[in-house]
């Protein structure tokens, strides 16, 4: 659902429990949210970036469409 997100987060090395952890919820949880099936909310959008990938627009992480050159 979040293609630039789950590359970065290969890049990095992180995994959906990285995630969970921070928000100090069930891995399961963060991936019902990265796969589409429940929302981010705003504030885990912002502390995501902030966290994680402090570089990235928001725009660029959350963005839906998978970009094919």
């Amino acid at each position: 659902m979040y293609p630039n997100l789950d590359a970065e987060m290969a890049r990095r090395g992180l995994k959906r429990k990285d995630l969970a952890c921070m928000f100090r919820d069930r891995a399961a949880t963060v991936s019902d949210k990265l796969n589409g099936k429940s929302p981010f909310l705003l504030d885990e959008v912002f502390r995501i970036k902030e966290n994680f990938f402090p570089e990235c627009d928001i725009e660029y992480l959350f963005d839906t469409k998978k970009d094919t050159l």
